[in-house]
């Protein structure tokens, strides 16, 4: 059996009547089925309680990305300017959902908005609006950018660090280089980098766009920009879903053995 893998969704509202739903794109799915090698397990937004109802069947684990931004609360933020989307449904089930998977040893792979949780989670802070600030880029693509190849394509590279997690996942090439060619679709990014975490991929301007969970016991990676868009045309973008689906594969194999064990000794 494939290894399962939990895919954090968002809570929205759909059709006339803005009744809530439980969303996820179909590009996470479909990475998953693809180079993870994995099964998909759609996590609703349902609270803190998944963690300890899920975390336990599932052999890894995917923060997507998302047009909400965490809430300022959680870090003791300014409140996001008027219009901001927020999803506090969302947030109440990522964060503690994050610690419980670094400290179980989840494979854990964050991307964009997925980053930013991770970050909070472990006690850090966001720059809500990085284009605001002095020497920064503008790190954001309209959402309503009608060509897809504009809106997903490559916007900048990141310096990456030659002998860190992410190296060691992406191709030859890219590690020799130290850098890789990235999207960019994000407003909000690491401000203070939590006590755990290790900064491991810089945009030009200093913005860190990618992390690895110090002394982690699985995989646990984030990433800021979206390895999902392109990983059928980009092979840096797939071989950083190949390493996680290799950590899923190896945490299923682990999970199995004990229980196997378990069953064996009652």
């Amino acid at each position: 059996m494939r290894p399962l893998v939990g895919i954090s969704c968002c809570q929205k509202a759909f059709g006339i009547f803005g009744t809530p739903n439980h969303a996820a794109s179909d590009t996470y799915i479909r990475v998953v089925r693809g180079p993870a090698h994995g099964t998909p397990v759609l996590l609703p937004a349902a609270g803190e309680d998944l963690s300890g109802e899920l975390l336990p069947h599932l052999d890894g684990l995917i923060l997507t990305g998302s047009r909400s931004n965490v809430w300022p609360g959680f870090y003791d933020g300014p409140a996001h300017a008027e219009g901001t989307p927020e999803d506090r449904y969302r947030d109440d089930t990522t964060l503690p959902l994050i610690r419980a998977a670094i400290d179980q040893g989840v494979p854990l792979l964050a991307i964009c908005r997925g980053m930013q949780e991770l970050n909070v989670a472990l006690g850090g802070s966001l720059d809500q609006r990085i284009q605001d600030l002095p020497g920064r880029m503008d790190h954001s693509t309209p959402s309503d950018q009608p060509i897809p190849k504009v809106r997903t394509g490559k916007a900048h590279a990141v310096r990456i660090e030659r002998d860190g997690a992410l190296a060691q996942a992406v191709t030859p090439a890219a590690r020799l280089a130290g850098r890789l060619s990235v999207n960019s679709l994000h407003n909000q990014g690491v401000q203070r980098l939590a006590p755990r975490l290790v900064a491991e991929a810089w945009a030009p301007d200093g913005t860190i766009e990618a992390v690895r969970v110090d002394s982690a016991r699985g995989f646990a990676l984030g990433v800021q920009w979206h390895p999902e868009y392109d990983w059928e045309r980009d092979a840096d973008s797939r071989a950083i879903f190949d390493a996680f689906g290799r950590a899923c594969a190896a945490h299923r194999a682990a999970r199995c053995t004990q229980a196997g064990l378990a069953q064996a000794a009652e």
